[in-house]
């Protein structure tokens, strides 16, 4: 597993749960990226790892498909709930 070369931006408060999340689910970006994509949401890897790595704002229709494809709900990404 590759480690973040840079540390966490200040574009968006959800990238840190994102990746968390992702990894609690055993996913690899790939699988989000693909998983994403049958929802709906076209992302492309760099886009992702910018997300994630906070350097990014995030849109509102990606928050809630992120929060579909990883099966918590927006107030957990964005810090609101615990789900």
């Amino acid at each position: 597993m590759r480690t973040r070369k840079q540390d966490l931006g200040t574009r968006n408060i959800i990238g840190a749960r994102v990746e968390a999340r992702r990894k609690e689910l055993e996913m690899k970006q790939k699988d989000l990226l693909q998983k994403l994509k049958s929802i709906g949401m076209d992302i492309n890897a760099s886009s992702l790892s910018k997300l994630e790595g906070q350097t990014r704002a995030v849109a509102d229709h990606e928050l809630a498909a992120l929060s579909r494809a990883l099966d918590v709900s927006p107030q957990w990404l964005l810090g609101m709930a615990a789900d």
